[in-house]
């Protein structure tokens, strides 16, 4: 039942920068990779085409004679064809794939021999085939398209070496850059954008949370106020058994929300008691066999009553299984040994412990060291000795700032307690 809601406006703000900072950045440093990696893909392939294009010039009379004529013809006019400012070379192959003719530019032999050596598919007429060669820290692009000769039939293949200049290839990236940027930018300021709305809406929901619990929590007093009023005329006892057994829990570092149940479940643990006849509640005397049987109903009365309230669902189990016993003669269930939930153990102990140490209009209260002897004496009969041992430890601070404590003390002490374990707003009285 633990809510773990900011308690003041400034932890809220600074959970939501923080939560809607960090998924912005992740968002935004997503949406810059997708956006570089769709920007380089645009670019490389643009850039394909573009060679590809410039290479479908050299599908011209000039080509097919130079394929016709084989290499012993003079190739001025094909070398003028060639676009010196993008391809470094040229090379053309017979329709039996054997070199024919190539021109290359004045270039680093290191980009010439990279190209040379590069594999490549030979297309089908109508079709063409493009590549990427890394060569020397340059980018060079392989273009292959078949030729026909003057009578139409398939002659060969053209291949065209393309170069991306240092220039361009920075532009190019330049472009990439700045898209991912403005992508992750964008993302970013979306978020700063919509972080007051997002601020108010979240502000007003841990409102409406905060005074929901609130409300549940008034309830659960109240609810353990009245049967307190009914049984024994004091409501200490409900306060006095809750701090004692979240003491005892904390020092046994049960889990916390565990604990947040515990809190619910002893502050109700007797609420099946507005469902026993006050002839029986009430009586000074001791119970007969008959009158004892209704008493014990009200483990079972008290599930029925939080049974339809979701929030309470954790205090369950205390309030069935408080009065089961170590050695299974309890009840309602008879449970035997850690079968009893582990917070049912823990209450039992310190609902005893309370019972003895208090004084009732029947009773006086019984000193400490005799409390913890008969509490000693019980373990492993009515009692977890594991429970017993961790709480004799505690027991003597713990009983003289609790039993001590006036009813102003008690809920000012349950007041903090409530803080640390359901993060409510502090109340003012």
């Amino acid at each position: 039942m633990s809510v773990g809601l900011p308690e003041t406006p400034s932890e809220l703000r600074w959970m939501l920068a923080r939560r809607m900072g960090a998924a912005a950045i992740a968002i935004g440093l997503a949406a810059g990779g997708v956006s570089y990696l769709v920007e380089s893909y645009r670019a490389e392939q643009g850039a394909l085409e573009f060679a590809l294009d410039g290479a479908r010039h050299f599908e011209s009379p000039a080509m097919q004679l130079a394929i016709s004529a084989g290499s012993s013809t003079d190739h001025g006019d094909l070398k003028r064809l060639l676009d010196r400012n993008r391809f470094i070379g040229i090379r053309v192959f017979g329709n039996d794939k054997r070199l024919i003719y190539e021109f290359w530019e004045d270039v680093q032999p290191a980009l010439v021999e990279a190209a040379k050596s590069r594999q490549h598919q030979w297309p089908g007429r109508g079709r063409s085939h493009t590549s990427w060669i890394e060569a020397s820290d340059e980018r060079l692009i392989q273009v292959v398209l078949p030729l026909s000769g003057a009578d139409g039939e398939f002659a060969g293949y053209l291949e065209g070496i393309n170069r991306l200049d240092r220039k361009t290839l920075e532009t190019q990236r330049a472009e990439i850059r700045s898209g991912a940027l403005t992508a992750a930018l964008s993302v970013l300021i979306t978020a700063i954008l919509l972080y007051p709305l997002l601020l108010a809406m979240l502000q007003r929901s841990a409102g409406l949370s905060r005074r929901l619990l609130d409300s549940n929590l008034s309830l659960m007093r109240s609810l353990g106020n009245a049967i307190a009023k009914r049984d024994s005329d004091t409501d200490a006892h409900n306060y006095r058994v809750t701090l004692y057994a979240v003491a005892l829990a904390e020092a046994m570092e049960l889990p916390r929300r565990e604990i947040a149940d515990l809190v619910a479940g002893a502050f109700l643990h007797d609420v099946g008691k507005i469902g026993i006849p006050d002839s029986i509640l009430l009586k000074p005397g001791k119970l007969t066999d008959d009158e004892f049987r209704i008493m014990k109903t009200h483990a079972l009365l008290g599930i029925e009553i939080v049974a339809d309230n979701p929030w309470l669902a954790g205090a369950a189990l205390t309030i069935r299984h408080h009065h089961e016993r170590f050695d299974g003669k309890g009840y309602p269930d008879g449970l035997h040994g850690k079968a009893i939930p582990q917070l049912a153990r823990v209450f039992a102990v310190v609902d005893v412990f309370d019972a003895l140490t208090s004084e009732r209009p029947y009773k006086k209260s019984m000193a400490l060291t005799d409390a913890i002897s008969i509490l000693e004496q019980d373990s492993n009969l009515h009692f977890d000795p594991d429970v017993v041992a961790a709480f004799r430890r505690i027991a003597s601070d713990l009983y003289v700032v609790t039993y001590q404590a006036e009813g102003t003390e008690l809920r000012r002490r349950m007041r903090e307690l409530l803080l640390r374990y359901f993060r409510t707003e502090a109340e003012s009285k």
